[in-house]
């Protein structure tokens, strides 16, 4: 018999960073490579993937990676793991296209890589295992669920996933194929848990539309919406409702203009030409203050709060908020946007336009909620539950919820990253932090350099700021060559403090001198002793600790 191992490198106790591995039989195979966004403590960071550098020794073994849908916590970290691991992917024909996309804006050369394009009848064959696919519902278009056929049992991963089916018949789930697989003796479900806390009525769709008709109905100017780039389903439900009222679209926002051009080419965005207009910059000729306009301002994370915000102070080159316009927010908070959204919301209100900020609740249909969670699991049947995508809280509300469907505790498997579940025989065995996992931090385009030394630093600088001491020393006549100068960046303003900054360069010449008077210059020791000592003094008079850089010049006169 194979035996099965699975763990995850991202994606359990956590929001975002999916990538879920399964080695059988010495192959692995990978659902799922996706980004997580910074919180505000992690300075300057752009994004975070998984530690995936352990997989590189086994990449000869690595059969694919199985993607289940396009977004980002989903598919964004592969730009960055394709350079190292070239290995297939299998994904549906929209998500290839945005990965695809993606890929070009990082400069690949597409032809090297393996890119398979699959759908929900493909049947995909590796030795003893076989993937099959099912359509599911969610906010973008061919996002599906995976099988994995084993010998021991079929191993089923929803990823997110609801059962709305009011819909586009598109976005709808294969009930058809879940039933299918329940006949085969499920093994296991890896199941999402983020809405395992959430209690919803059907028809949560349909509110939303009549929702926002009465919210058109009643404006007098301008409707300005904003609605993240990859919630493709909601953008489809503002334009049906824009067209319904005879409204103009224009859609701000330079990454989400990719992504609904080829939602466009594929059919799964319906925008008339004649009602798609281009905003030109604001000029005297130029206001863009038509009152059939519709912008929808689309974007990820914080971007569609950044560009509100731009527009409230009349900084946005195509689209000056005010009184008359009516903005409708459909983005719901992001974990690391709260703040941006609350400080949003207070600048826009101070617009005197008219607010409209669509109840979360309303929003919160992509992720399966408590009762469709029950539901999956009642059409599956599967011996062992493991909840995925979400953070603990999720994972132990998806516990508590088995349990009353009457699964034994030892059934559901809470795991964090790293932790390793085998099913060898006929037995199954979970080994905790079996596997080292981490984070790797994304700042521009650098992989690997932003570490918790680099962390640490920016946190220090972002508190306490920074004191460069330059001195000029002549190393053979053993003297300072002119003065000392004090540089500060956010420590101490310079002319309100030049008693302390006076203090600091007599500190200086007397830690100095003891290095001076030796025959040779020790440079290392000469800027250790100094950032200690000038560190020591501007903690013992300020209470504060500057990150202190000496540079030290050798230059002989």
């Amino acid at each position: 018999m194979n035996n099965i191992r699975f763990f995850a490198l991202g994606g359990l106790s956590e929001n975002g960073k999916n990538m879920y591995v399964f080695d059988i039989a010495g192959n692995y195979y990978i659902l799922d490579a996706g980004i997580k966004y910074p919180t505000q403590e992690l300075f300057g960071v752009d994004e975070i993937i998984p530690d995936y550098r352990m997989l590189i020794r086994v990449q000869h073994k690595i059969k694919g990676i199985f993607l289940s849908h396009a977004h980002e916590d989903h598919i964004g970290a592969l730009p960055h793991i394709l350079k190292d691991l070239n290995v297939p992917v299998y994904a549906t024909k929209f998500t290839m296209q945005v990965l695809k996309d993606r890929l070009l804006e990082e400069n690949f050369d597409i032809s090297s890589l393996t890119l398979n394009v699959i759908h929900q009848h493909s049947i995909v064959k590796f030795d003893h295992v076989r993937f099959t696919f099912f359509n599911t519902t969610h906010n973008i278009p061919e996002s599906i669920g995976i099988a994995i056929h084993t010998t021991k049992g079929v191993i089923v991963y929803t990823s997110d996933f609801t059962f709305e089916q009011s819909g586009d018949p598109r976005y709808q789930t294969d009930f058809k194929k879940i039933n299918e697989i329940a006949e085969k003796n499920v093994l296991a479900v890896l199941i999402e848990s983020i809405g395992s806390t959430t209690h919803l009525v059907g028809g949560m769709s349909l509110n939303l539309a009549q929702h926002l008709s009465s919210i058109f109905t009643n404006a007098n100017g301008r409707i300005i919406v904003s609605i993240f780039s990859s919630d493709l389903h909601k953008i489809q439900k503002v334009v049906d409702i824009c067209l319904a009222h005879n409204k103009r679209i224009a859609i701000i926002g330079r990454r989400a203009q990719r992504i609904v051009d080829i939602a466009i080419s594929e059919g799964y965005l319906n925008i008339p030409e004649k009602n798609l207009i281009n905003l030109k910059f604001i000029d005297d000729k130029h206001k863009n203050d038509d009152k059939d306009i519709v912008a929808i301002v689309t974007g990820s994370r914080h971007e569609p709060f950044y560009m509100l915000q731009r527009m409230c102070k009349k900084q946005d080159r195509l689209m000056h908020i005010d009184e008359n316009d009516t903005i409708v927010l459909l983005t719901a908070p992001v974990p690391g946007t709260e703040k941006m959204a609350a400080r949003t919301l207070d600048i826009l209100y101070r617009s005197d336009a008219k607010i409209s900020v669509i109840d979360k609740k309303m929003l919160s249909y992509n992720h399966a909620s408590h009762e469709e969670i029950k539901m999956m699991i009642s059409l599956l049947k599967p011996k062992y539950i493991i909840p995925t995508i979400g953070e603990y809280r999720h994972q132990y509300a998806l516990r508590e919820l088995a349990k009353s469907l009457n699964y034994e505790e030892d059934h559901i498997l809470l795991l964090e990253n790293g932790d390793v579940v085998n099913f060898k025989e006929d037995e199954m065995y979970v080994g905790y932090r079996d596997i080292k996992v981490g984070e790797i931090l994304i700042d521009g385009t650098s992989i690997g350099d932003v570490n918790d030394f680099v962390m640490k630093d920016r946190e220090l600088l972002s508190e306490d700021g920074v004191l460069l001491l330059v001195a000029h020393i002549d190393p053979k006549k053993k003297v300072i060559i002119g003065d000392v100068e004090i540089v500060t960046k956010g420590f101490v303003y310079i002319q309100s403090s030049e008693t302390l900054l006076e203090e600091i360069k007599t500190l200086f010449y007397e830690t100095a001198a003891p290095f001076l008077k030796s025959k040779y210059i020790s440079w290392n020791e000469f800027k250790r002793d100094m950032r200690n000592e000038v560190s020591r003094f501007v903690y013992q008079k300020t209470k504060r600790n500057p990150i202190t850089i000496p540079v030290l010049i050798s230059i002989e006169q």
